[in-house]
């Protein structure tokens, strides 16, 4: 595919994550993906109304609090996102170029509480509070907080280790990105995959993502997804120990325990190379 190299320096990479605890950051998981609703909240609140839902998607910032999640920006007299860090399960209010204006922690604190303090803080920013709101038209699997119970991020290894997955991801979907022309970066709420859409033709894409975990895989997972679907059976071998998925969707997947922590990056980088060019061929795409 002729992706460009990495040209990152290792101050500026989050620790690799640990394969071994992939497939045990379920209650992290759940608990992110209802944090990180107080972002997207500011999208639907107070950002024009998108048809592919683009106003409710997030950024992932890794120079926000060991990396956040970040709504787009929401113009007012003092522009400001919303964005949740991950790591240390945070809440931050940040201006329009991304440096912090408030912050305040989520262990031990409920979503209303939450929803409160940013209903203030907005209003401090010149929105109108009263227009926050996080009701929204999609579900997401339940967890207690969304029953009134606090945050808990005592388990600080889990929530390290999912911003990892998650900062992992943006790197190799930003490579991507530059290598395809492909779509913005961008974490959807609904699902909580990062994700990017390479278009190869008319009604023909071919989806590049990172899901943090769902009911198909309990553990962060790469997938590479082909639209439309094949019809017949695919035999196409792909590299980097990623395998083809058939269950009520299609697509190369490759789980967070398969993943070496020797050699994860190019590990990675092999499997969504190798799958972008089978899902290309399988569209009828022409190959790169």
């Amino acid at each position: 595919m002729g992706a460009p190299p990495f040209n990152l320096s290792p101050p500026d990479m989050a620790p690799f994550p640990d394969s071994a605890r992939a497939t045990s950051l379920g209650d992290a998981r759940r608990q992110a993906h209802h944090a990180a609703q107080l972002a997207t909240a500011a999208g639907i609140s107070f950002l024009s109304k998108q048809a592919d839902d683009s106003h409710t998607n997030l950024e992932w910032l890794p120079e926000v609090g060991r990396g956040a999640l970040a709504s787009r920006v929401v113009p007012s007299s003092d522009p400001f996102r919303v964005a949740v860090q991950i790591a240390g399960l945070e809440l931050f209010l940040l201006d329009d170029r991304n440096a912090a204006v408030d912050s305040m922690p989520l262990d031990e604190r409920t979503i209303a509480g939450a929803e409160s303090w940013l209903r203030e803080r907005v209003g401090n920013r010149g929105a109108d509070g009263s227009k926050f709101t996080l009701a929204k038209h999609y579900e997401i699997p339940h967890h207690d907080v969304d029953d009134g119970k606090p945050f808990d991020a005592s388990d600080r290894t889990a929530f390290t280790e999912l911003a990892a997955w998650f900062d992992l991801a943006s790197r190799h979907l930003e490579r991507v990105r530059a290598a395809n022309s492909s779509s913005e970066v961008r974490c959807w709420p609904h699902h909580f995959d990062i994700a990017t859409l390479i278009d190869v033709g008319p009604g023909k894409t071919v989806g590049v993502g990172m899901e943090p975990g769902d009911v198909y895989y309990d553990e962060p997972y790469f997938y590479v997804n082909a639209h439309p679907k094949p019809t017949e059976a695919v035999s196409i071998r792909l590299a980097g120990g990623g395998f083809w998925h058939t269950h009520e969707w299609f697509g190369a997947v490759l789980p967070g325990s398969r993943i070496r922590s020797s050699d994860g990056e190019s590990q990675v980088a092999e499997f969504v190379e190798s799958a972008i060019a089978a899902c290309r061929r399988l569209v009828g795409g022409e190959a790169r």
